[in-house]
Order: C-alpha cells, then sequence, then structure tokens
C-alpha cells in the first residue's frame, strides 16, 4: 500500500538508514482504477495561473511518484530533511546491483493485511501507464529476464546446500 510504505520509508529515512525501494511498479492502490486514475488526472491538470508552463514537476513514472509520497512525509526544505532524501533510491523493477542483495518487505504495509478481501485495489504501475509512463512493457521484459536467472541461481545454491550437508554428515 502506496501511503503506509511510505510512512514507513520516511520515518527509517529521518532516522539515519539508508533505503532502496525496488519493484515500485507492484506497490499496490487502494480504490479501483477509475478512482485512481481520476485522482491522478486532476493533480494532472493542476497549473499555474500566470505561466501554466510553471508549476509543479508532474512525475509518471511508479519509482518517482513513491518519490513523491515520500518527500511529502518528510521536511524536505530543512536540512535534515534534504539528507534524508539523499539516503532513498527508487527503481522500478529490481536493477543489477541490487538483484543480488537480500530484499525485505515492509509488514504494515502489505496489502494482504492492510486491504480487506474483496476490496478494490490496482498496481501503480498500471495507473501510471494509464496516465503516460511508457515503459511497463519494458520493466515486465526485464523482470522476466531477472526472474529466470535469479531461479537459476537459487536452484544451483540449493545444490550445493545439499551437497555441504551430506558432506558434513559423512564427517560425522
Amino acid at each position: 500500500m502506496l501511503g503506509r510504505l511510505a510512512s514507513v520509508i520516511a520515518k527509517q529515512l529521518l532516522s539515519g538508514h539508508r533505503i532502496v525501494a525496488v519493484r515500485c511498479e507492484a506497490i499496490t492502490l487502494s480504490g479501483g482504477m477509475v478512482r485512481q486514475k481520476a485522482k491522478y488526472e486532476r493533480w494532472l491538470n493542476k497549473r499555474s495561473v500566470t505561466n501554466p508552463r510553471r508549476g509543479a514537476i508532474k512525475f509518471r513514472a511508479p519509482s518517482k511518484i513513491l518519490w513523491r509520497t515520500v518527500r511529502g512525509m518528510v521536511p524536505h526544505k530543512t536540512a535534515r530533511g534534504a539528507a534524508a532524501m539523499k539516503r532513498l533510491k527508487v527503481f522500478e523493477g529490481v536493477p543489477p546491483p541490487y538483484d543480488k542483495v537480500k530484499r525485505v518487505v515492509v509488514p504494515d504495509a502489505l496489502k494482504v493485511l492492510r486491504l480487506q478481501a474483496g476490496h478494490r485495489n490496482v498496481a501503480l504501475g498500471d495507473v501510471c501507464t494509464s496516465i503516460g509512463w511508457k515503459y511497463q512493457e519494458v520493466v515486465e521484459q526485464l523482470e522476466a529476464k531477472r526472474k529466470v536467472k535469479s531461479a537459476a541461481f537459487y536452484a544451483a545454491k540449493k545444490k550445493l546446500i545439499a551437497l555441504r550437508a551430506k558432506a558434513v554428515a559423512s564427517v560425522q
């Protein structure tokens, strides 16, 4: 769940932790697709009165939307908040340096625990695609390739663990 995840991330950043958020396109929003799309469309239509080209930059990528949500929960105009935001990295998919690192989830933000059964929800990647993000297919292809590689790595790792256990058992 986007807001709950962002609040936990903001608190950890202000505590001094470095955080890398991956697979931002899979973050869940509560409410149906029509409602979420309408909400983002209203936000995209907001602009400056004096010069419509000026005004807030409105990101369409899921990682940037998570980044912006976290920024809203951090006092980013202070030195402490700016330093906290520098400790945050966000990505769609799982890029190469982080595909070898153990990943964790935030239990307070899990859809299964926070959203009642039968309630509508939508992935952030789908909403972003509907408002103009063009890279969902590319990210899905890269994630499919990464999952094949990680499955092969995990199979080899299990085989190695089994061999080590067998060797330790034979020594004793």
